[in-house]
């Protein structure tokens, strides 16, 4: 019996091959933009983990600088004769290359340096010469210039380059120490650190915590956004099911009067879906490679420019992001399917053998999903109205994005019956009454494909208003914050105090540039020692701040801290911060710092000199005409400054703004997939409606409107469906670009955006909603046009 009963199951789909194609299409492409965003995200944590474990075995322990400047070679003597198991480690950057100098006899061996295994490479690393050890992807990235021999290592994290410790003090120019990697096993009885090296603090690292850390919001809103788009192509999905729970009505009433179970039919119709998401899931994981290999590289310059954060633009397999897609895609068959075998199992036996009875049946359904919209709703608003009283997460804000978009969809189909009631008394004559009430009547049929349609428009509105306010005002930031014409940087001290000379002889205003890495409140963050100038004043507008707070910081007794240092630590106007051992300041206000992820405290610069006085003094910055910018820089190389190391305000500016741009690269095109699916799941839903809709269509005709009349009216249905659908998507777009700007932004960043109005950009999406409803209700409606009226005359033969 289960033989015949399936065969009969099958049959639906020879009879039906192009919904069976959309049923396939809609879940591959759901599950292929799931898989693609956690390929991304899998490749890029696995190169944070392998870049954690460059130097150690995964937990690493460091002697680090309390203030943040360099250690001196001495230092890694006063350790050794004392016991202490330690090797030195010199980082710095050759271009845009992280080069790291390492002691291969004190260093613990390591799956990602140099191997060394045998006597002539060990002999060419150590020689003068030196060898420097890289990524074959890196080799692209290296400067120009006199470097020593490369060798080729896969093991090498991509952009990064490893090097004796002595060949990276010659290719640096400077011979000192960036911190020392603590050696497990350490003998007993060993002087306290306190007395040996008193200006050194031991910290612990666990692979990967700091750059994870800082990317951890970044891959959370890849992961949201890969969630999401799985729920707009779900809609098509569970669509088509629907659709063919419809069609096969007839079957189903015919397979219980011949006896098969109710259990047996339910089991049936699972194992169809199982078997349909074995096979889409399949093809959707090859796309999701696919996907994901043409936007690692967007991804990989986002996390290079935003977070210092070498990933590999090259994809790798991986068993977990295979498996996520294959148990997302059977995650979807169910929720598809499992509504339908509800009402299938729940119906009386003859039920289905009337037309009307799938739809009250759906009816009841849309109701129950209106409260369940509400639901959401209302879980979105208790989050958005109580999250600042319990200081709600990063995922507590995605979870009240998602309130808003699921509840607004779930509520979409009786929201756009209620529009078009209203719309109905302006319908003038009998034709514009029955285009109106037959828009209705379609309203269940194209819900779940205008559900998705709604889902990616309000997507793409919240995210776009997002990344425009953020766009105008970071670039206003910068024409404030980038006051200085010129940016100088020497490469000794002794160069640096010939170019201090140059630059008060010849610049209008010299401001040196003092900065030194610290922990502020026990998070990564940098001191910025500043002179009383007015460029300050007017390059840093304080958002919150003290009546006298410049004065305050120029006369030393207090300091300005970031937006980001600010929030994440809720200070006050008169909270003492302490920045380096024994000094501690009181914080007199907070500035916007855009696009930095770490903590930032603004100093006086004689204060801090006088802490930290082996603090480099390479960088200055001059206010000059920016006419005379060409032959400054002229004169600097002929000064010995080399050409990479003199920057005018319109290059920083414009790499700024290039990092901005790369850095939503990613959003923008998961943007156009979302909004594509949710206009393959219109094309879909009224191809398969165009068949069922013949009863409809054809009394119409009879009585004399022309099949092309009859066409163009299903344009404009889907026109107006389309428009109606954009006009409730705009106020929900809105209110998830204020979750994103004040809520997630906050908490992902630590700072807070405005939220500025882009009409222009809203009315162009509309105007591409209706497109693409219109473009989708294109050859539906050229297949009615083209109906042969026998088809239409056979209607009223049938037995409907």
């Amino acid at each position: 019996m289960w033989l015949t009963a399936l065969s009969a199951l099958l049959s639906h789909w020879r009879r039906h091959p192009l919904q069976l194609l959309t049923l396939l299409a809609g879940l591959a492409a759901a599950t292929a933009l799931w898989t693609g965003v956690q390929a991304i995200n899998a490749e890029a944590r696995s190169s944070y983990d392998n870049a954690a474990t460059a130097l150690g075995q995964g937990t690493e322990t460091r002697l680090v600088p309390r203030d943040g400047t360099p250690l001196s070679p001495e230092s890694f003597g006063a350790l050794r004769r004392a016991g202490w198991l330690v090797s030195p480690v010199i980082e710095g950057r050759l271009g845009d290359v992280l080069l790291t100098g390492i002691d291969p006899f004190t260093l613990p061996p390591s799956p990602t340096r140099p191997a060394l295994t045998d006597a002539d490479s060990l002999a060419q690393f150590l020689s003068p010469e030196g060898l420097l050890s890289v990524h074959p992807e890196t080799i692209p990235e290296l400067p120009d210039g006199p470097l020593p021999p490369v060798e080729l290592s896969a093991n090498i994290p991509v952009r990064e380059a490893v090097a004796d410790i002595a060949t990276a003090w010659r290719l640096l120019g400077r011979e000192e120490i960036s911190y020392f990697v603590l050696l497990p096993n350490q003998p007993g009885g060993l002087a306290p650190l306190a007395i040996v090296a008193p200006g050194l603090e031991q910290v612990t690292l666990e692979a990967g915590t700091d750059i994870a850390r800082l990317t951890r919001s970044f891959h959370l809103n890849l992961t949201a956004f890969g969630f999401l788009s799985f729920a707009v192509g779900l809609f098509i999905v569970h669509a088509a099911m629907g659709l063919a729970f419809e069609q096969r009505r007839g079957m189903f009433r015919t397979l219980r009067a011949l006896g098969v179970p109710t259990r047996v039919l339910t089991g049936l119709i699972a194992a169809e879906a199982l078997a349909l998401a074995t096979v889409a899931g399949a093809i959707g994981i090859a796309l999701g490679y696919v996907i994901a290999t043409a936007l690692l590289p967007g991804v990989a310059a986002t996390l290079r420019g935003l977070y210092g954060a070498s990933v590999p633009g090259s994809l790798t397999l991986d068993l977990r992001w295979m498996a996520s897609g294959a148990a997302i895609a059977f995650l979807g068959a169910a929720a598809a399917t499992a509504t339908n075998i509800w009402r299938a199992a729940r119906l009386p036996i003859l039920a289905p053998a009337r037309p009307r009875a799938w739809a009250l049946a759906s009816q009841k359904a849309l109701r129950w999903q209106a409260v369940a919209g509400l639901v959401f709703l209302g879980v979105a608003g208790l989050i958005a109205a109580t999250g600042h009283r319990w200081d709600a997460g990063l995922v507590a804000g995605f979870a009240m994005m998602g309130g808003l978009l699921f509840g607004a969809a779930l509520i979409l189909p009786l929201a756009l019956d209620l529009a078009l009631r209203l719309i109905a008394p302006f319908a003038k004559g009998p034709l514009a009454q029955w285009t109106v009430a037959d828009t209705r009547q379609q309203v269940p049929g194209l819900s779940l494909a205008l559900m998705a349609l709604l889902l990616a428009l309000a997507t793409n509105i919240g995210v776009g208003t997002m990344v425009s306010s953020f766009r105008a005002t970071f670039v206003g930031w910068l024409d404030q914050r980038l006051a200085s014409e010129l940016y100088v940087t020497a490469a000794t001290e002794a160069q640096a105090e010939e170019l201090r000379a140059f630059l008060d002889a010849k610049a209008d205003v010299t401001i040196p540039l003092r900065t030194i890495q610290a922990r502020l409140r026990g998070g990564p963050g940098d001191i910025l020692g500043v002179i009383d100038h007015q460029t300050y004043r007017d390059g840093w507008p304080l958002v919150v701040a003290e009546a006298d707070a410049w004065e305050r910081v120029a006369d030393g007794t207090g300091a300005l801290v970031n937006e980001q240092l600010w929030r994440r630590e809720a200070m006050d106007l008169g909270t003492t911060l302490e920045l380096l051992p024994g000094w501690s300041l009181t914080v007199v206000g907070y500035y916007t710092d855009y696009g930095n992820p770490r903590g930032q405290a603004m100093v006086a610069q004689n204060a801090l000199l006088d802490r930290a006085p082996d603090i480099s003094r390479l960088r200055y910055a001059a206010r000059v005409d920016p006419a005379r910018i060409p032959q400054l820089r002229t004169e600097l190389e002929a000064l010995g400054i080399a050409p990479g190391s003199i920057a005018d305000q319109a290059k920083v500016k414009r790499f700024s703004l290039d990092v901005f741009e790369r850095t939503f690269i990613v959003t923008g095109a998961l943007n156009i997939l979302t909004l594509s699916v949710a206009a393959f799941a219109i094309l879909a839903s009224l191809t398969t409606l165009g068949a069922m809709r013949l009863p409809q269509v054809a009394p119409v005709w009879a009585m004399g409107i022309t099949r092309q009349r009859l066409a163009w009216l299903e344009m404009a249905r889907a026109g107006l469906a389309g428009a109606l659908t954009f006009l409730l998507a705009l106020p929900l777009g809105l209110a998830v670009a204020w979750a994103l700007l004040t809520v997630v932004n906050v908490q992902a960043f630590g700072w807070r955006l405005p939220m500025l109005p882009f009409p222009l950009d809203w009315l162009r999406l509309g105007g591409l909603a209706i497109l693409a409803a219109l473009l989708a209700a294109a050859i539906p409606a050229i297949r009615l046009a083209r109906t042969d009226p026998s088809r239409l005359l056979k209607v009223f033969a049938d037995e409907r």
